[in-house]
């Protein structure tokens, strides 16, 4: 994904001498790194500097620039969160967070790194844009995406390698269906959109019709396709490299409660924070694993009277 996302923003660069890049994180060699050695005019390097970098980007937009900032999630959410909120959020400038390293995959380097809670901060500052792209095509179609729309964006890239399951057909506020079902829906984010076809497949294999959405796009979200799912299959399963208390699940579990109340399961992070990475994977650790799926998704289908 950053890789992707760093040959596509040194590329966009190339075309818009108004873009600005700005990186916190000393060890980020793909993502604007790239763009600095092409455009050192237009980069500026802060590591360790979140809240100088969201202000100073935020100056930047203001004097008609766009500015992506990128640093790792932890440091997104965290110190770079106060000046986001009263800087770039406050006068809807055009100020776009790249934030690599969302979720547990960022436990190898510490304990303190995986984030759980930085799509939940992150969707309630208004006018903020949530992006939670599954893979590298997506991830390289939403930076584009939020280069051409006014005010501030969030991209939340997963750390490391993920497998590339979607065309790229990425769009701002809609959820693509990546497989039909008619029995339950899987609603994933990010690189669980992976694991929810998996399980899909695996669910298929024992007669069970299984929608997946990609949840790509957070804030705006496809209220439509999230209610068509909720009435066409009765059941929704949200799987999320993320805290369930504020994450996609309870986005999911309100927008239903209100509108067309089905049986919802979250499977995702509890009230915990991140670790150094052990000899289990963060997916076993933190209850992600494929079996919690499959059990989640058997324990909705007994609930709507599908199986026993």
């Amino acid at each position: 994904m950053e890789e992707s996302c760093g040959r596509t923003l040194t590329d966009l660069g190339g075309r818009d001498p108004n873009l600005f890049a700005l990186s916190g994180d000393p060890e980020d060699v793909n993502v604007v790194r790239p763009f600095g050695k092409r455009f050192p005019d237009r980069y500026l390097d802060l590591p360790h500097q979140e809240a100088t970098m969201m202000s100073a980007a935020t100056g930047l937009a203001l004097r008609g620039r766009t500015v992506y900032a990128s640093t790792r999630a932890v440091s997104a959410a965290g110190p770079g969160y106060p000046a986001l909120r009263s800087t770039a959020c406050h006068f809807r400038a055009r100020v776009k967070v790249i934030a690599t390293h969302g979720g547990l995959g960022a436990g190898g380097v510490g304990g303190s790194h995986p984030v759980l809670e930085d799509i939940g901060l992150m969707r309630g500052l208004p006018g903020m844009m949530v992006l939670v792209p599954a893979d590298a095509p997506s991830a390289q179609i939403a930076l584009l995406a939020i280069h051409s729309r006014e005010g501030p964006a969030y991209l939340r890239l997963a750390a490391g390698r993920v497998p590339n399951v979607t065309d790229g057909s990425f769009q701002v506020g809609h959820a693509p269906e990546l497989r039909a079902g008619s029995d339950l829906t899987i609603i994933a984010v990010g690189p669980l959109v992976a694991r929810a076809l998996e399980a899909a497949e695996a669910l298929a294999r024992v007669g069970v019709s299984t929608r997946v959405l990609d949840f790509a796009s957070v804030k705006p979200f496809d209220e439509p396709s999230l209610l068509r799912a909720a009435r066409d299959t009765g059941a929704l399963l949200v799987l999320e490299d993320h805290s369930v208390l504020t994450g996609v699940g309870a986005l999911v579990a309100s927008t239903t409660s209100e509108n067309y109340p089905v049986p919802v399961r979250r499977v995702g992070v509890a009230d915990l924070l991140g670790e150094f990475e052990g000899p289990a994977s963060p997916s076993e650790r933190y209850g992600l694993a494929t079996e919690r799926v499959r059990d989640e998704a058997w324990e909705l289908l007994r609930l709507r009277g599908k199986v026993q």
